[in-house]
């Protein structure tokens, strides 16, 4: 491909709103246009950066046996409603009727979809297991687009369905993508780590993100250093908690009752009015819980007074579509008094959860549900439909792998696989007849990558202060020729005839024959971030050309009659 015949708009400047460098750079490098909050128009250069990671994607899951199809994106809001997700999905869910009124949505992904195929042509377990997957744009209307890529509105995503007829052979299949995502990062040469994770509005009994590392990332991971443990900080999970030891003047002989607190509200106002430390404390974190068709519950939960709650922990443990902040006032009218709240004597419509770590534990003191006055000497209640996990992990807490402490790292999650279950085949009423004739609903994986996404990610890991650098698996073209004089006959025929031999042997190419001086083409090549330049200048009078690798601007003088061969065997 001839630069001269391209549209590659590259720019000075970037709009004001681009803050991270992937957002930077493939704007000022024309490989994207914003047209809109959130939306973007692919340009040339770009377009074939994402079919070639489209392709990485689809050569590592048609090798590992997924199939390929194409679903509608106008999914009919009826299949929504069946499995339950209409109200629960939210406002980034695109809702619109058609001239008949008929209500549909803009898929953001596509469970309904696949289930709905599947039922309908899959019959017997001797069909299974299946694999289906596509390579989509995707809709989710965020309520705040912001960084480029990372987070628009429209992207291009692929998502894959597993069908199996039992649950060992969803884990089966959950393994294998584990794998197979793992080769297509690889093979587009970034830095990730495989970690645990929440379901969110999937749903699902356990699923892993795969996070590319980056200090831009907006997701917190917590990883062990010491040994290969990582989650999402939604999801990570700790040893507990050894208790302190008391000093002298903590000591506190505790028999159970109430103890007159005078406008001590806060953990450290208690911690100090007790002399004791934090960790023997109960801490009541109010929330309102929401639910579908604008149902609302207040929800307390309880945590030692040295740790914080996890919001996503919390808002699963009480099955609810997420949780806001709850005033003062609101909670005076349910009969709470802020500061004071314990779960003795609560009133009937409040619901509560108490962490897991708590569970046995004795001789601590918490809010009496009463103005100016808490319960010391309380023993945590056994009944176990009260605890769930809710606290958000710290760095330094203990591994409970390996025992190592463990630390904050930020991410970007470029895939997430889930092991489904029955969430649903059940409600969508899709079965098959297994071996004894009997009507099963099958048992499901999902998995998807944030193709366009990636494009993003790759340049967040790999870029400098010039520009971008891709990766081999990724960049628009494997080299670009920039022939420094266009003028001048020799370095122009010798740009021509390295071209044609270079696009023969199957190379990627873009000739850089532009009427433009050399330092100007010079920093396109280095914004644009193509792996490799040969440069066809001065040197040509004694039969040698430049190599320059993009990543480190490390130059070389080859031999033009060489030069092919070297660039054989550096790829």
């Amino acid at each position: 491909m001839r630069f001269s015949k391209m549209l590659i708009p590259t720019i000075k400047e970037a709009p004001s709103d681009a803050m991270l460098p992937s957002h930077i750079y493939l704007l000022r490098a024309g490989f994207i246009q914003s047209v809109g909050s959130g939306l973007y128009n692919f340009l040339p250069l770009g377009k074939k950066s994402l079919d070639r990671v489209r392709q990485v994607v689809k050569d590592e899951l048609d090798r590992a046996g997924c199939l390929e199809v194409d679903l509608a994106f106008v999914t009919p809001a009826e299949l929504w409603r069946e499995s339950g997700r209409f109200e629960k999905y939210g406002k980034e869910l695109l809702r619109f009727k058609d001239r008949k009124d008929n209500e549909f949505v803009l898929g953001p992904t596509h469970e309904e979809m696949m289930v709905n195929l599947v039922r309908q042509s899959v019959k017997s377990y001797k069909q299974l297991p299946l694999h289906l997957y596509q390579i989509k744009t995707k809709f989710r209307d965020e309520i705040r687009p912001r960084f480029g890529l990372m987070r628009g509105r429209e992207f291009l995503m692929e998502d894959g369905y597993s069908f199996h007829k039992d649950e060992a052979d969803m884990k089966r299949e959950f393994a294998n993508m584990e794998v197979t995502y793992s080769k297509i990062f690889e093979r587009l040469g970034l830095d990730f780590r495989v970690v645990e994770a929440d379901s969110g509005a999937i749903g699902g009994s356990g699923s892993k993100e795969f996070m590319v590392l980056a200090d831009s990332g907006e997701d917190t991971i917590v990883v062990c250093d010491n040994c290969e443990y990582g989650a999402n900080i939604e999801a990570a999970v700790r040893k507990p908690k050894e208790a302190p030891q008391y000093n002298k003047d903590e000591e506190l002989e505790m028999s159970e009752g109430e103890f007159h607190t005078p406008n001590v509200k806060t953990i450290q106002e208690l911690s100090e009015f007790f002399h004791i430390n934090p960790h023997h404390l109960i801490k009541a974190v109010a929330k309102k819980a929401l639910y579908d068709e604008s149902k609302e519950k207040i929800a307390i939960f309880f945590i030692r007074g040295n740790d914080e709650l996890e919001e996503t922990k919390a808002c699963n443990s009480v099955g609810a579509n997420e949780l806001i902040d709850i005033s003062e006032d609101e909670l005076e009218k349910a009969g709470l008094v802020a500061g004071f709240i314990g779960f003795e004597n609560l009133p009937e419509a409040v619901i509560y959860r108490i962490d897991s770590e708590l569970k046995g534990e004795t001789n601590l003191i918490m809010g009496a549900n009463r103005k100016d006055y808490h319960c010391i000497g309380v023993s945590i209640p056994s009944k176990e439909e009260l605890f769930a996990d809710l606290v958000a992990v710290q760095e330094g807490d203990i591994c409970t792998k390996c025992g190592g402490k463990l630390h904050y790292t930020k991410g970007i999650e470029v895939g997430h696989i889930f092991q489904l279950g029955t969430r649903y085949s059940k409600p969508l009423g899709a079965t098959f007849l297994d071996e004894n004739g009997k009507s099963q609903p099958f048992v499901m994986g999902t998995y998807g990558i944030g193709v366009s996404r990636l494009l993003a990610a790759i340049i967040e890991q790999h870029h400098d202060d010039k520009g971008c650098i891709w990766t081999k698996e990724s960049s628009p073209f494997d080299i670009e020729i920039i022939v420094s004089n266009i003028s001048k006959d020799a370095e122009r025929e010798a740009g021509e005839e390295l071209y044609n031999t270079l696009s023969s042997k199957g190379f990627n190419v873009l000739l850089d024959d532009r009427k433009e001086r050399f330092g100007f083409k010079m920093k396109d090549f280095e914004l644009i971030g193509i792996p490799l330049a040969i440069v066809i200048g001065k040197k040509l009078a004694d039969k040698k050309v430049e190599l320059i690798k993009r990543e480190s601007l490390e130059r070389e003088d080859i031999d033009l009659d060489n030069i092919v061969s070297k660039i054989e065997e550096i790829f």
